[in-house]
Formats: C-alpha cells, sequence, structure tokens
C-alpha cells in the first residue's frame, strides 16, 4: 500500500491540508483506525434523547435508571452511531453519501465518561458503472476505553473515483503532491493497519512554511446565540434580534472572542501536537464578521527555538491570518506555542 498524504503543495513553501482517499485507493481487507476520539458524558446523552424526543426515559432519569439492570442512565444508541461514524470523516472525506446500513449491531453498552473510537474495515469495493464514483463496503467498529466492541456497523457508501471530487479540478490547477514524508496522513499499525494522524512535530515545522488551513468555517446563527449566552456575553448585539435590527440593520454580529477562538482552532490540523498556548501577540481586528461569513485560516512559521524546561518539547511562533469569503483579511496575530518532539509525547500510550 502506498503513502496516503494529507497535504498538498500550493506554492513555494505553502502546504494546503487535504482529507480522504479516491475510490481507486481503497481495498477489501484495509483498516483504517479514525482519530480523535470522543468522550460521551452523560449531559451528551440527555441533549440527544431530548433534542430527537427520544421518550426512553433510561437515557435521562437516573433514578429510573436507578431500578434497572445498568443502575446508571444508559447511552442513545443513535449517539454512538453519530460520534462514530462521524469520526470516520478524514479518511471517507470523499463520500458522496451512505447508500445503505446493512446491519448496525450494539454489542456493549456505552455510559456517560466512556471514550469511543472507530476503526473500519473494507469489505468490498465495487467500482459499477457510473464514471464518477464506485461503491464501497465497510464494518466500522466502535471501540471503548478499555478497548471493548460496543457497536459493529456495517453499511456501504457511494465514494467519488481519482479527479471527480468537487474540489478535485480546483486542486489540480493550482498544486502538486507532497512527497515528503512528514506529510504522510497515516502511520501503520501493530494490526497491517494505518492510524489516522493530524498534526506536525517541531522538528517537521520549518521557519518560513506557510499552512493553509483546512475546513474553512460558517457562523451560523443558533450557535452565536448559544457562545455568547454561555460565555455571559448578554450584549443585546448577540441575542436581542430586534435591537440588532434596530442598531445593526438586521446582520447579526459575531463575538470576536468566538472567532478569535475558532481561528486558533482551524489551525489544529497542522498543529495539531502543541501542548499549550503560551500567548497572542499583535492581534488586528481588521473587520467584523457576521452571521453567515466563512473564515478560512492560514499560518506561517516564524520562529523555532528548543525548551529550555522541557525537554520534550520546543517553542514555536506562528502568524495567522483569517480571511473572509470575500478574500478580506478579518483578524492577524502571532502566536507562540509549546510542541512536542518528534516521537515523543502521549501518543502511543494513548493509542494514537
Amino acid at each position: 500500500m502506498g503513502t496516503f498524504f494529507g497535504y498538498v503543495q500550493s506554492g513555494t513553501n505553502r502546504y494546503r491540508e487535504v482529507f480522504g482517499l479516491d475510490f481507486e485507493d481503497f481495498q477489501a481487507g484495509q483498516i483504517f483506525h479514525h482519530r480523535p476520539g470522543i468522550t460521551i458524558s452523560q449531559q451528551d446523552n440527555k441533549d440527544e434523547a431530548t433534542e430527537t424526543i427520544n421518550s426512553a426515559m433510561l437515557h435521562y432519569d437516573s433514578h429510573y435508571a436507578s431500578q434497572t439492570e445498568w443502575k446508571i442512565c444508559l447511552g442513545v444508541s443513535t449517539l454512538t452511531l453519530q460520534k462514530v461514524l462521524g469520526s470516520t470523516w478524514k479518511t471517507f472525506y470523499k463520500k458522496i453519501r451512505v447508500k445503505r446500513y446493512h446491519d448496525i449491531a450494539m454489542t456493549h453498552p456505552v455510559f456517560g465518561g466512556d471514550t469511543l473510537y472507530a476503526k473500519s474495515t473494507i469489505v468490498s469495493v465495487n467500482p459499477g458503472k457510473e464514471p464518477s464514483f464506485g461503491e464501497i463496503e465497510v464494518i466500522t467498529e466502535a471501540l471503548n476505553q478499555k478497548n471493548e466492541t460496543v457497536s459493529k456497523i456495517h453499511y456501504t457508501i457511494m465514494v467519488y473515483k481519482h479527479g471527480q471530487h468537487p474540489e478535485d479540478k480546483e486542486l489540480s490547477n493550482s498544486t502538486k503532491a507532497v512527497t515528503d514524508p512528514k506529510f504522510a496522513a497515516y502511520h501503520a499499525t501493530a494490526d497491517n493497519g494505518l492510524m489516522e494522524q493530524a498534526g506536525l512535530y517541531y522538528e517537521d515545522l520549518q521557519i518560513n512554511e506557510i499552512y493553509e488551513h483546512r475546513p474553512a468555517k460558517t457562523f451560523f446563527e443558533s450557535e452565536n446565540w448559544q457562545h455568547a449566552t454561555r460565555s455571559l456575553d448578554w450584549h443585546p448585539r448577540f441575542i436581542d434580534i430586534e435591537y440588532i435590527k434596530k442598531f445593526h440593520d438586521g446582520r447579526l454580529p459575531v463575538s470576536e472572542n468566538y472567532f478569535m477562538g475558532v481561528i486558533t482552532a482551524l489551525t489544529t490540523r497542522s498543529f495539531g501536537r502543541v501542548v499549550a498556548n503560551l500567548g497572542w501577540v499583535n492581534i488586528e481586528v481588521l473587520k467584523p464578521v457576521f452571521v453567515g461569513d466563512t473564515l478560512q485560516v492560514e499560518s506561517t512559521i516564524k520562529t523555532k527555538r528548543e525548551s529550555k524546561s522541557r525537554p520534550t518539547e520546543g517553542i514555536m511562533t506562528a502568524d495567522t491570518i483569517a480571511y473572509n469569503q470575500k478574500g478580506e483579511k478579518i483578524i492577524s496575530y502571532e502566536r507562540t506555542f509549546l510542541i512536542y518532539k518528534k516521537g515523543l509525547g502521549p501518543y502511543e500510550a494513548a493509542g494514537y
């Protein structure tokens, strides 16, 4: 099996994050370990049940649950389905849609506090007669933190063939392939599988390299209201539609604090091995962001040095800029962070 890469080169020292395999890259018997995992809380469980109007009180009435064999609230099965299949998105980025669920088996209970990981095995590939896509039969296993299988989902997806994904033409016209192993999207595992990996090590990031972070992020009305209220930012420009109509021409502004967080989060595909942020400086907010705006982010590596107090880590400084859908610069800043050195950190012990 060849090496699959998580980047393409879009200019001199400029790299764009990319995701997913073409239909032709899949073979029967392949195993993919998807990362990151996700820890499920009882709050997640309750929210899923109530928002989907689930009348099974076992999921959110702890007194009732205490009288059952489980003794505590049981996880909603379809919450497990969503979290586990959702976490496969990087490998199956070029999926058109799920065509068929053959079988969804729940083999072990899930409770608040459990952590779920996904492992996919390719059962078969069928090129079919369609020129743009083929079909891939997959079994995705959900494993908890004890490596117990809690669910097996057997399904068929439709995946774009080489050059047929909507982004392929854009990328083929403006980028070229990379061959540097540091840009690999996976590393090999003991079961002859491939483990998804995100983030470059201290040694991999070089001064003056530019990283175009993907995917972009569109801001929606409900999330803007939610983040403002949960942050105690109860200014009417975020939560009062009549105030917004009267004083902001009906355009809902996004809190600067929120989009600052989003922009930093969008860098975590390349900077996924960051240990901690040390600070931001030279922060310029050049234009407001409104609900409906989409931001794309890029970062340039400015400096790097060894950490004097942490031998397993280095210190990196990067300039980050966010642009809206019109290409207008929204915000720029310089961020300094600690980042793990190659081969070090918690990854092997944590199952990454």
